[in-house]
């Protein structure tokens, strides 16, 4: 990645650096040609200020021409005043071959080059020319006349050269600086990168246990879904043990009995003990299996509707406890949603409305709500189940979530459905709280889950 982005990077830099060369030597050129053009235009206004004509319209050669060069030979810089019957040049003019120059009509200009000539020398050069049209009027008569101002076109080429040389050589350096002030930029801000890339080998190889906490923000939820996998891991390998360990102390009850009445050898009742005893095992399985089954990977899965389950769930129990008459009320938010394994949602519905309907005189209000909402995560989710039973003491919640335990021994049940619910709510870092109901005075138990990735 790093070579990547330094590649294209490098090569965005240097194809910037050469449209910017080219667009200032562009510049460079034009305006040191329009500089030419205006520096011969001002030698051109200054000769026809000092043109004078004889009373026969004859030119009278200027006798002090606006630059001493005009007046040395071999300076490169030449001047003339043509008219319609004679042309006159500057000595400096004397030796070389000039181009052949033509009236121009008043105010017209002429910039044009370079044009070929032969020197004094006879060796073949080239010249920049400017002409400019005048008109002097006198005594109503009109006298057209041009001039024309010539440079060695060698002076403009030399100082485009130099500018050139000196252009691309600050810009190699520029370049050059650039590159490795760039390299330095992006080792720098890549370098949150490696360090997550060097913390997950650490995990990788049992270094460290978890990626750290301090990473920017851009890498923050890459390291917080990293870290809740690691911790989703976790706890289902020590779930699976768990469960294990669950299904072996609830297998060594029946399996003692069974050897038991084996050691006593009284064959009366051995079938029917055998047959009780094989389907609470078989019972003792199917539970612990299902279990098992319900605590799969739960980080990324899709949103579950939480009516469509209570209802399943509301309707079963209203067929078991039927002769109780128990009526079980939703307060269901539409915007409330499971982000779980529906597994786990029916492990939570079921245990808490049995646990209600169990206790429940004739009421039961199950309530959803959106939870707590955090950026970039999905939202938490409040569970509510309320009864009109007779409550649990406050002396008496945490002894009833034990597992084993059960708030009534007069009560059929096994004492782990309220521990299977903490179980679950723990594995999604929510919150399980039990309290008094104040709109149908029994319990009232809120599961609480934060917002999730």
């Amino acid at each position: 990645m790093q070579v990547r982005q330094l590649l294209a990077a490098s090569l965005g830099l240097v194809a910037f650096l050469a449209l910017a060369g080219y667009a200032l030597d562009r510049a460079f050129v034009d305006v040191a040609s329009e500089r030419q053009r205006d520096s011969l235009r001002g030698f051109a206004e200054n000769y026809a200020g000092i043109v004078e004509f004889a009373r026969d319209d004859t030119l009278i050669p200027p006798e002090y021409p606006p630059d001493e060069r005009f007046n040395r030979p071999g300076t490169g810089l030449y001047a003339a005043v043509i008219t319609a019957d004679e042309q006159w040049y500057s000595p400096s003019a004397q030796g070389p071959q000039l181009p052949e120059l033509t009236m121009l009509e008043g105010g017209q200009e002429r910039f044009d080059g370079p044009l070929p000539i032969v020197d004094s020398a006879g060796a073949p050069g080239e010249v920049i020319r400017y002409g400019m049209g005048f008109v002097l009027v006198r005594n109503a008569d009109e006298i057209p006349y041009t001039v024309y101002i010539m440079e060695d076109a060698g002076n403009l080429p030399q100082q485009v050269q130099v500018f050139r040389r000196a252009l691309w050589r600050y810009l190699g350096v520029a370049g050059l600086i650039l590159l490795l002030l760039q390299t330095v930029v992006l080792r720098w801000s890549l370098w949150p990168l490696r360090h997550v890339i060097n913390e997950l080998k650490r995990v990788q190889r049992g270094q460290a246990n978890r990626m750290g906490e301090l990473h920017p923000r851009e890498l923050q939820p890459l390291t917080d879904s990293i870290n809740a996998l690691i911790e989703s891991e976790r706890q289902n390998l020590e779930h699976q043990r768990n469960t294990m360990s669950d299904l072996a102390h609830s297998l060594k009850t029946p399996l003692a009995v069974l050897r038991t009445r084996l050691d006593a050898g009284d064959d009366s009742g051995l079938r029917e003990e055998v047959e009780t005893q094989l389907r609470r095992m078989n019972d003792l399985v199917g539970y612990q299996l299902g279990r098992a089954a319900s605590s799969g990977h739960k980080l990324f899965a899709a949103p579950v509707e939480v009516e469509p389950h209570a209802e399943q769930i509301v309707r079963g129990l209203e067929k078991i406890y039927a002769s109780k008459g128990v009526i079980c009320e939703f307060d269901i938010d539409r915007e409330a949603q499971f982000h779980g394994e529906p597994g786990d949602l029916q492990e939570l519905l079921g245990n808490l409305l049995e646990n209600a309907f169990k206790w429940a005189r004739s009421r039961v209000l199950l309530t959803a709500r959106p939870g707590e909402s955090a950026p970039n995560r999905r939202p938490g989710l409040l569970l509510a189940v309320d009864d009109n039973g007779p409550g649990i003491p406050p002396e008496r919640i945490v002894h009833v979530l034990q597992r084993g335990v059960r708030g009534d021994e007069r009560v059929q049940g096994h004492g782990i459905g309220l521990a299977i619910v903490q179980d679950i709510v723990r594995s999604y870092r929510g919150e399980l709280q039990v309290t008094a109901s104040e709109e149908l005075g029994g319990a009232r138990f809120v599961v609480t889950l934060p917002p999730g990735l």
